[in-house]
């Protein structure tokens, strides 16, 4: 051998020598003779679980999670996966898998020199989420923090030594439209499903050709409708036209029993594992007695392809019979606080004044007053399908004389009230008001009462305070049958902000008594905090 021959192996061992003192141990995705698949599953059940229940301990696929991987990593070079879709309902491991496949390009067995792996989510927070899992897990991991340049402010990572030297990683969001002149060989979007356009998607994709061995991956639930750009990804994917394209996805049959337990064990792997049983049967039995939270427990839980209904009904006929018992009528004039809603009509819907107090042990009874025409009650009787005669005759409706309200009947009714009870405020719709406030005013009539818009502003607190009370069955009515008909008509109606009010479920339906009873609640609970319901906490 020559010299030249000699100084090179001297150097050689040397850099052997050298790296040999840096690290002391092969670690488990390096050793001879491992296929590629079983080098990112070594790679991923390698991490550490940096919170919840398991934390501390080294992460293990989920069987679902390892069928989706070896798909992705099993194929032959000709055969190559360049976009992967996972998708199973929330709560089953989805971040940590994402962050540990982002780890895997960037630093592990899939990375390579100068590479670029990105994060996509909806907003700056959703994206954060998966790097702040990947930094907690490198700096969980010694070797891995060692060779790492983290940038928390930026959402960056760079790493500096060893495997996948010089590349690079960032936390995208879709309002940022950062995507454009990047070049990827890996990407991961997270909750896809949630996107309100596909820009960012797009331009993922499209840069993907910059690359040889470009992948990548979207794990998200299902989207609520067929023209998400998640659903027609999935779609195509079940035509077999792209083999490049891999998709598993793991949904509730559309006819199963979306609230049996072995219905929801059956497609959440993590189920009695690190997703907590009791919670989620909690939860499904939530969506079983409040139709407002049944579409996003089927698509979160289920992950079924279902869209939460612009029209969800206010009470199940289940609920409602919580609130059976008689109410205690007496209480209404002990002196305890009492608050109303006031619902004014003139000729056709009905008047309605509800009352309302709570009892010792935090029951909310009501105590309904409810006018009509006399004149025209047999006509609207077939109009809106209603006994209006048989409650007139059990006194739980007042006939007034005449084609239209006299609102005197009401402002005595008001009157009596306020000289018997601690009447302390009655929410008023602003309809009809100005005439009424003048029949006040000749009749000498004082009474405490604030108006209350009907838009989702001013009704959604109300709405959702009274939803609350009555699942939890804190509502008394004593099964009045003007107020459950009125109930079964009421319809939530939500705005994009998940501001929620009542409207009418069809053209003949009076939702009237129920809209008063809901503004007493607001009068109710206008000096506490309203409760605010976020679905995806719900739903974990």
């Amino acid at each position: 051998m020559g010299l030249r021959g000699f100084q090179g192996l001297a150097r050689k061992q040397a850099r052997d020598e050298v790296a040999s003192r840096k690290r002391k141990r092969i670690l488990p995705w390096e050793r001879k003779g491992m296929s590629r698949v079983a080098r990112v599953i070594a790679f991923l059940e390698f991490l550490p679980i940096t919170k919840g229940k398991l934390t501390g301990r080294k992460l293990k696929l989920l069987p679902s999670q390892r069928a989706f991987i070896e798909d992705l990593y099993g194929r032959a070079e000709s055969d190559r996966v360049r976009l992967g879709i996972f998708s199973e309902p929330r709560g089953n491991g989805k971040t940590g898998l994402i962050a540990g496949l982002v780890l895997c390009h960037l630093l592990g067995p899939e990375a390579e020199m100068r590479g670029e792996c990105y994060s996509a989510g909806i907003d700056r927070l959703q994206a954060g989420l998966i790097f702040n899992e990947m930094e907690a897990i490198i700096l969980a991991e010694q070797d891995f923090a060692a060779r790492c340049n983290v940038q928390r402010f930026r959402k960056q990572i760079e790493v500096l030594d060893g495997v996948g030297i010089g590349s690079k990683y960032e936390a995208l969001s879709s309002d940022a439209r950062r995507a454009h002149g990047l070049s990827p060989t890996f990407w991961a979007y997270d909750e896809l499903a949630q996107a309100h356009d596909r820009v960012l998607l797009d331009n993922l994709q499209t840069a993907m050709g910059k690359r040889k061995r470009s992948l990548g991956v979207v794990i998200s639930t299902q989207a609520a409708d067929d023209d998400h750009p998640l659903s027609q990804l999935i779609d195509d994917a079940q035509t077999n036209s792209d083999p490049s394209l891999v998709v598993h996805l793991l949904s509730a049959p559309a006819d199963a029993d979306p609230f049996a337990p072995e219905t929801i064990r059956a497609v959440n792997p993590a189920f009695g594992k690190f997703l907590d049983e009791a919670d989620v049967l909690a939860e499904a039995e939530r969506a079983r007695r409040m139709p407002s939270f049944e579409s996003a427990f089927r698509n979160l839980r289920l992950n079924q392809r279902i869209a939460p209904h612009a029209r969800d009904q206010l009470l199940t006929p289940e609920v409602w019979t919580l609130g059976d018992a008689p109410i205690d009528e007496a209480m209404f004039s002990d002196g305890r606080p009492v608050f109303g809603g006031l619902d004014l009509s003139s000729t056709v819907d009905l008047t309605a004044l509800v009352l309302a107090a709570e009892d010792d042990d935090g029951n909310v009874h009501l105590l309904p007053r409810v006018w009509t025409p006399a004149d025209t009650l047999a006509e609207r009787m077939l109009h809106d399908r209603a006994p209006y005669d048989a409650w007139v005759r059990a006194d739980q409706l007042f006939a007034v004389p005449g084609k239209a309200i006299d609102y005197d009947w009401v402002a005595v009714a008001l009157a009596d009230a306020g000289a018997q009870m601690n009447l302390r405020q009655v929410n008023y719709d602003r309809w009809g008001i100005k005439q009424f406030k003048q029949v006040l005013d000749r009749l000498g009539i004082v009474a405490p009462l604030e108006p209350m818009g009907q838009g989702f502003q001013d009704m959604s607190p109300a709405v959702k305070s009274f939803q609350l009370l009555a699942v939890n069955g804190r509502i008394r009515h004593g099964n009045h049958p003007l107020l459950r008909w009125c109930f079964s008509n009421a319809m939530v109606v939500r705005d994009p902000a998940d501001n929620w009010k009542i409207d009418k479920s069809k053209a003949y339906g009076r939702i009237d008594v129920a809209v008063a009873a809901v503004m007493a609640i607001g009068a109710m609970k206008v000096t506490t905090a309203a409760p605010e319901y976020d679905v995806a906490a719900l739903i974990g």
